[in-house]
């Protein structure tokens, strides 16, 4: 177990928009925006925002210090191969550990040092023919977790028809142009909710360094992702509601362990963020930018349940 793992669970909410562009498309359905059938409503995957994530990390990588415990690589990237990462753990463990048990759990931890994602987020790591295949420490669940981002109100996602000049193959030279398609949603708001639990953390040594470095990737995913495909995603919010305990500082124990527990619901605490369409947006019946919605922070009036700190990481 880690010294500096972090102690005070977290629950965050996180808005995002996007204009003219496939936020998430679904390869079962011929890359159209993803959407629930019954409300209409568009549907972002948490493994895609975890995708934007590890992409982040990767651009602008962080360097382990001489000081730091934990290094900050991406285990699950363009190009890598899980068994031959997860190889350098064993044989690390393999020269501090005789027993296969421990040396599975050595290993394990091994990753969860060396790359951020896994300790984040967990993986599948019970692969190969060596001792992590069957081992339960080849389960990783990690701290952190997200919800499906969902938007506000139903999209209508457009198929638009493009032309290209040029010809792929020979064959074809002789056709003046060719023709495909892409699928956009021209204007939606979105939520999704995330979860972080310092019973895990301590798991996977997951630190508070590790917890500001994600949440600098969330407010930044998008700056560096931009495509014809994607449109114009921005982030518009990031709530993030620290447990920090309610017992004096003299009862040190039991308030680090209401600080790990929590102290309130995280559903009551994202229902203080209301999100609603101005009286201008319904009367046109569907909003078309940002300018569209009214969003109010209850807890910017109420106060806030006791032992529970808002951070409005979008501000700083």
């Amino acid at each position: 177990m880690s010294q500096n793992a972090l102690t005070n669970r977290h629950d965050f909410l996180i808005l995002f928009e996007v204009t003219n562009g496939n936020p998430n498309g679904d390869p079962d359905a011929g890359n159209m925006p993803r959407f629930d059938p019954n409300t209409n409503r568009g549907l972002v995957s948490d493994v895609c925002l975890k995708r934007k994530v590890r992409n982040y990390l990767e651009l602008f990588p962080l360097v382990r210090s001489a000081a730091a415990e934990n290094g900050f690589n991406i285990l699950i990237k363009q190009g890598s191969v899980i068994e031959t990462e997860q190889l350098k753990g064993i044989e690390a463990a393999k020269k501090q550990e005789n027993d296969k048990d421990k040396q599975a759990e050595a290993a394990m931890r091994w990753l969860c040092r060396e790359f951020f994602d896994v300790r984040t987020f967990g993986g599948v790591l019970s692969t190969g023919n060596d001792i992590m295949k069957g081992s339960a420490w080849g389960q990783v669940r990690g701290p952190v977790q997200f919800t499906f981002g969902q938007s506000y109100h139903p999209i209508n996602p457009l198929e638009i028809t493009i032309t290209r000049c040029a010809v792929t193959k020979e064959e074809d030279k002789a056709k003046e142009r060719t023709m495909g398609n892409k699928h956009i949603v021209p204007y939606a708001l979105y939520a999704a909710k995330g979860y972080v639990s310092p019973a895990f953390a301590e798991r996977t040594t997951f630190t508070q360094t590790d917890l500001d470095l994600l949440f600098d990737a969330l407010l930044h995913m998008f700056e560096h992702d931009r495509s014809a495909a994607r449109g114009e995603m921005i982030v518009r919010g990031l709530y993030d509601f620290e447990h920090i305990g309610t017992q004096h500082e003299n009862n040190a124990e039991q308030n680090k362990r209401e600080a790990r527990l929590g102290c309130a619901h995280a559903h009551k605490l994202f229902e203080g963020i209301k999100v609603e369409l101005t009286e201008e947006a319904k009367a046109k019946g569907f909003p078309e930018s940002f300018a569209d919605y009214r969003v109010v922070c209850g807890w910017d009036i109420n106060p806030l349940p006791k032992g529970i700190l808002l951070h409005k990481r979008h501000d700083s």
